[in-house]
């Protein structure tokens, strides 16, 4: 799969003369939203007009791209002169298996240097990128060194940063380097690599499976602690949709550093569809359980930069409010999105930011439990049951297996409930049907939205005070009982009205397509 990778391994900074006072006066602001933008120091330097129209839509903060796996694109000196005052960069330290950047002009480098090596792929195919071999390291620990002498002082790393080629693949690098590294340090024969990889083309948590997913996130875990400590500290990380352990990242390694949460969705053909929306916003839920507020950012890509409407982006930053995302990072690639664009998001990133700042800090609660367990992270096909999110019902994101209401379960923690390795509790499992048999007292449901619609009606006589929508249209109702608020959030491309209901309340809610409203004093009268 090819994804963009926005400038995204960028040299960030609070840019050039008018745009210092911007990263003041949002640094102010504390627990509000801030708006980000991913350019190239060429369209920095070149386009003054480009600039202002930013800093009025809003943008605080410009990121400029860095070093890309072994190669400087722009020559450092071409960053600095892009910025007064830098204060973040950000670089793609591994690189992609694809054309990730849509560098129209063909001069962009898009694979590593030949003096690195390429990974090798569970079914033996080589691939470039996303495979951790020497000198990556030790060159990215280099550059990040020479932006710190330029000036920089905080860094991102992109999401190419995984040992996964792409969403689902359980990865690592299974060349002949990394096989006898891999026996030597945990004692296995040699006999038992075949089995190895049957266990991995299976999805097989098996001791000798887990025993390579540590032994890969233990490799990308240090590189990342070197580079962190060649960038000076605050290195963030940028993870791929649904990233976890499979794709070698670990991610109670980063709770305490900067992280941009996984987003898949960068087309309108992508994003268009209600599961696509709900995936999204099932992956960005999954990855704020590891990282605070204040170091959460979001990706918010286009890709190719004219492929995603200015709509659909506008819409992704209600993920952002829904998930208490405060930083948006919006990137395309190489190419900035098109200019007019920003008439549709300016007044959209005020509109959001207001929002943010009365739901910012409180958490979302309901009898629908989102829930991404062990099995998913080490061997699931990152296919989640998200479609729950859009029934017009109010869901929480669960660490663990939550004690009641209904917790609903992709496929391979299905599996792992029916195997007896997730720990039964009061909870109500809800999993797609499946050819073996589903976990003990699991309800099974598909996951369309007629299924949905006849659970719904089953679950209405127990949800009590609790708010939900009663208009029989696909609908997002988050509801913040410490705010005594709702975001209601409408996925169609129409303007709808919804009614609401808590207790004997009934509101009814007219919402632009696309677009959220907040429901305020949501409370039983």
């Amino acid at each position: 799969m090819t994804r963009r990778r926005s400038i995204q391994l960028t040299v960030a900074a609070s840019l050039a003369a008018g745009f210092m006072p911007w990263s003041t006066r949002a640094a102010r602001v504390g627990r509000g939203r801030e708006f980000e933008v991913c350019l190239s120091p060429e369209t920095v330097l070149q386009e003054v007009e480009f600039r202002a129209a930013l800093r009025q839509a809003g943008v605080s903060r410009v990121w400029l791209a860095g070093f890309f796996y072994g190669h400087w694109p722009s020559p450092v000196k071409s960053l600095v002169r892009a910025r007064e005052a830098l204060a973040e960069v950000v670089n793609v330290p591994l690189g992609h298996p694809g054309d990730s950047l849509g560098a129209r002009d063909g001069n962009f480098p898009l694979t590593p240097p030949r003096h690195w090596r390429l990974g090798v792929g569970l079914d033996g195919r080589e691939h470039a990128g996303t495979s951790l071999h020497a000198p990556a390291t030790e060159e990215n620990r280099a550059a990040l060194r020479e932006l710190r002498r330029a000036g920089f002082s905080r860094f991102f790393l992109d999401d190419d940063f995984r040992l996964a080629r792409g969403p689902g693949e359980i990865g690592g690098c299974f060349c002949s380097e990394h096989r006898t590294r891999f026996l030597r340090r945990t004692g296995f024969p040699e006999a038992r690599w075949p089995e190895l990889r049957d266990d991995a083309r299976a999805r097989r948590p098996t001791r000798l499976l887990r025993e390579w997913l540590e032994f890969t996130c233990d490799e990308l875990t240090a590189s990342f602690r070197a580079q962190n400590r060649a960038a000076g500290g605050g290195l963030g990380i940028m993870v791929m949709y649904l990233g976890a352990e499979k794709a070698g990242i670990r991610l109670r390694d980063y709770r305490a550093v900067p992280l941009r949460v996984g987003e898949l969705m960068f087309n309108d053909s992508a994003f268009s569809p209600l599961k696509g929306k709900t995936d999204e916003l099932f992956s960005v839920l999954f990855h704020r359980r590891f990282v605070a507020p204040e170091l959460a950012y979001s990706e918010t890509t286009a890709f190719p930069a004219d492929r995603l409407s200015a709509r659909h982006l506008a819409a992704k930053l209600v993920i952002s409010t829904l998930a208490d995302v405060r930083h948006t990072v919006f990137m395309s690639g190489v190419t900035p999105f098109p200019k007019a664009h920003w008439t549709t998001l300016a007044p959209a990133m005020r509109r959001q930011a207001d929002f943010h700042a009365r739901l910012a800090g409180h958490r979302p609660r309901g009898p629908f439990k989102h829930y991404w367990g062990e099995a998913s992270r080490l061997v699931g096909d990152d296919r989640p049951f998200s479609l729950f999110l859009a029934t017009g019902i109010p869901f929480e994101v669960a660490d663990e297996l939550p004690h009641d209401g209904w917790t609903f379960l992709s496929d391979a923690d299905a599996r792992s409930a029916a195997g007896g390795r997730l720990a039964a509790t009061a909870t109500r499992w809800v999993c797609r049907p499946q050819p073996q048999a589903p976990p003990a007292g699991a309800e099974t449901c598909e996951e369309s939205l007629e299924a949905l619609w006849a659970l719904k009606r089953r679950l209405l006589p127990r949800l009590r005070k609790t708010p939900w929508v009663e208009t029989a249209e696909p609908a997002v109702l988050a509801w913040y009982p410490s705010a005594r608020a709702a975001l209601l959030w409408n996925p169609h491309d129409a303007r709808k009205t919804f009614a609401v209901r808590c207790g004997a309340q009934v509101r009814e809610v007219t919402v632009q397509g696309l677009d959220a409203a907040l429901i305020q004093d949501l409370r039983e009268k």
